[in-house]
């Protein structure tokens, strides 16, 4: 019945959005009829006592679901959540949290803020706010963290097994773009964008002109996790260091006022400095328009791994009662023509998933200088740092938080007072293995899951007992091969265990102070970039 519901509210909201409105008017007209008519009926006859707000929710969020994950519909209080995201600014304890399985996870406090000066860490499971038990809440357990500045909290919480509470006072929490720039030498600044909200393109400004009045003469832009935002910050970031009217960015969209070419507006600081960007697979979005854009320019160097893949524009459209809809309204291309979507939400596989474009179908472009670039698949460096890939295996880990697990464990196993005296030894990685081990953590291969499925079904039969008993032999040998595969993704594990780790005890701050000295596509850059041939021959 639900089905039938959400098949009906698609069609109309699809036609609602679409530029056909006129020549479909009668389809619309006759869709949101049979829709009205048939949630009154369900509604007043069904047998049991039914929730209408529930079953519209459930309506409208299973019909998004069979789009885009970027087209989503935002009730009152996500509006304002993504006012928040947006503005940088709001009030409440100041610690990133995770909702997940009927818990709330505190993911990393900010120091100096209420949750911090209050003694909550990291890993830290939140269980009843107030009077409010998390298990019985059935939304977002993270919006009951927020309210007025001054207000007073009281916090239940678990850590390693024990029950703790905790009383705090919200404060006005202000969320910056640029968390962290410094100088990795005497010659190289170094600026991290952690996300595009409307101080982006402000902040990393202030950044640039300071770490260049103080003596840097190249720079490194560290974009890496960074999921994106703003398109106007954007482009006001690639602004910087391109000059005014250079086209960032072309929006083509069905919808013909949403075709729009999108140019820097303003004097940039400096056109010339050497420039490295650093990317990674969580790099997604107004990030890739940057590094896309400044490869595409033949601006600055791109180091890391491939980036997320993620070509798409939304919209917020108003709708009634204070509620909206973030909707895809159209594809973005970089400078050269390219779109970087990686992910074909409009063509799926057999179970629902959406295709990721082969590179056998990438399209080739051209960079201002002639360089060959491609389409499809998110933006690719121009020199790879093997550490910062993440394969299905340290995905999953990240996923199924076993690294943030084992990091929450090894926190209150050692103690570390100086981040001088941090390494993260071969013993250390041991432990580790046998944590993965013994937290039952299991994931499955894309070969594994197709020999699964040849011998689940009926033609399995046909094989005979000998091609039978090799295929069981695979999947065992498969089964085998993964617990080596913590040790061939050993390097790209130990720089996310790294960080997990380095940020219990000293913070995000302590985490690019690291960096400075210790990551290897800061040290890479900050080699390339002391290398004038070098850089110049790769932007030739």
């Amino acid at each position: 019945m639900k089905k039938r519901i959400v098949l009906i509210v698609a069609t109309v909201t699809i036609l609602f959005v679409g530029t056909g409105f006129k020549s479909n008017f009668f389809e619309i007209a006759k869709q949101i009829e049979i829709f009205t008519t048939l949630f009154k009926e369900l509604n007043m006859n069904y047998v049991d006592e039914t929730n209408p707000a529930e079953l519209m929710d459930t309506a409208i969020k299973s019909m998004l679901d069979d789009l885009d994950p970027y087209t989503r519909f935002l009730n009152e209080q996500d509006v304002e959540e993504y006012k928040i995201r947006n503005n940088g600014e709001y009030s409440g304890i100041g610690a990133v949290v995770r909702s997940y399985n009927d818990k709330l996870l505190i993911v990393e406090p900010y120091k100096g803020y209420p949750a911090d000066l209050a003694g909550l860490k990291a890993g830290d499971e939140i269980i009843k706010i107030g009077d409010i038990m998390i298990a019985d809440f059935k939304d977002d357990a993270s919006e009951l963290l927020k309210g007025a500045v001054k207000s007073k909290i009281d916090i239940t919480y678990k850590r390693m097994g024990k029950t703790n509470t905790t009383s705090l006072t919200r404060e006005e929490i202000e969320v910056d773009a640029v968390p962290y720039f410094g100088k990795v030498n005497d010659k190289t600044g170094y600026i991290v964008l952690s996300k595009f909200n409307r101080k982006a393109s402000k902040q990393t400004k202030k950044a640039l002109q300071e770490l260049m009045s103080d003596g840097a003469e190249r720079i490194i832009l560290d974009l890496r996790g960074n999921p994106g935002g703003l398109l106007s910050e954007a482009i006001n970031v690639t602004n910087l260091f391109v000059p005014k009217g250079q086209l960032i960015v072309t929006t083509k969209s069905k919808v013909k006022k949403f075709n729009q070419q999108y140019r820097t507006r303003n004097e940039p600081v400096d056109t010339n400095v050497p420039l490295v960007v650093l990317v990674d697979g969580r790099s997604a979005s107004a990030s890739e328009i940057v590094s896309g854009a400044l490869q595409d320019l033949d601006r600055a160097v791109i180091v890391g791994a491939r980036s997320f893949g993620k070509g798409l524009v939304q919209r917020p459209l108003k709708l009634t009662y204070g509620t909206q809809l973030k909707v895809t309204i159209s594809r973005y291309y970089t400078p050269s023509g390219r779109c970087i979507q990686a992910l074909d939400y409009w063509n799926r596989d057999e179970n629902g998933n959406a295709v990721r474009t082969e590179a056998s179908n990438f399209n080739a472009f051209k960079t201002r200088n002639g360089r060959t670039v491609y389409d499809g698949g998110g933006v690719f460096p121009d020199v790879e740092i093997a550490s910062l890939k993440e394969s299905k295996l340290t995905k999953s880990l990240l996923e199924n938080n076993v690294v943030f697990d084992y990091a929450t464990k090894y926190y209150y196993d050692n103690t570390i007072n100086n981040l001088s005296d941090f390494s993260f030894k071969s013993s250390d990685y041991n432990n580790f293995k046998q944590f993965v081990t013994n937290s039952g953590f299991s994931y499955e291969t894309k070969t594994e899951k197709a020999l699964k499925q040849i011998m689940a079904s009926d033609e399995s039969d046909e094989f005979g007992p000998s091609v039978k008993a090799d295929y069981q032999k695979l999947l065992t040998d498969i089964e085998n091969s993964k617990a080596e595969a913590l040790n061939t993704y050993k390097e790209e594990l130990l720089s996310n265990l790294r960080k997990e780790i380095i940020k219990r005890y000293f913070y995000r701050e302590g985490l690019f102070d690291y960096y400075l000295k210790n990551d290897e596509a800061i040290t890479v850059s900050s080699k390339l970039l002391g290398d004038k041939n070098k850089y110049e021959k790769l932007l030739r």
